[in-house]
């Protein structure tokens, strides 16, 4: 059985890669997807598909609506959905993200360091599981498969 699992989350370090590589080793049957991690791409697609905006407002809104889209089907056809929240980067997104999973009943996993528990606390009880490392989310999505 091979899950599908869309990573929610930043976009400025490795994370994602480091997830995948971990998971390949522990060859656990899965397919990731994720938001777009070219940031510029993300902020251009708009105008790159429907054409130069008035002004920066018209530019976020038309990317908005495209990343949007993107990410709603994404996290509809996935099967499990892991955010990782850090302590360097704002998280508007990934909350954005986990609180879409969560009101589509989807399985998540949410991933934070110790100094989040606190203004993450209503968000995580409403995930599933919430662990520190990404290794601890690896092994929830492996004792699924024992």
């Amino acid at each position: 059985m091979n899950l599908i699992v869309y990573l929610a989350g930043q976009i400025h370090d490795d994370w994602r890669e480091q997830l995948k590589a971990q998971a390949e080793k522990r060859n656990l049957p899965l397919t990731f997807v994720g938001p777009q991690t070219d940031h510029d791409r993300s902020d251009q697609i708009g105008e790159a598909i429907i054409g130069e905006q008035p002004g920066d407002y018209y530019r976020d809104e038309a990317a908005s609506a495209i990343n949007n889209f993107r990410t709603e089907l994404l996290i509809q056809k996935a099967d499990v959905v892991i955010g990782l929240f850090g302590e360097k980067y704002r998280q508007w997104n990934t909350a954005m993200d986990v609180t879409r999973a969560i009101s589509l009943n989807k399985p998540t996993i949410i991933i934070r360091p110790e100094s989040l528990i606190h203004p993450l606390k209503e968000l995580s009880n409403k995930a599933n599981v919430t662990v520190e490392t990404i290794e601890q989310a690896l092994d929830v999505l492996a004792y699924v498969y024992e």
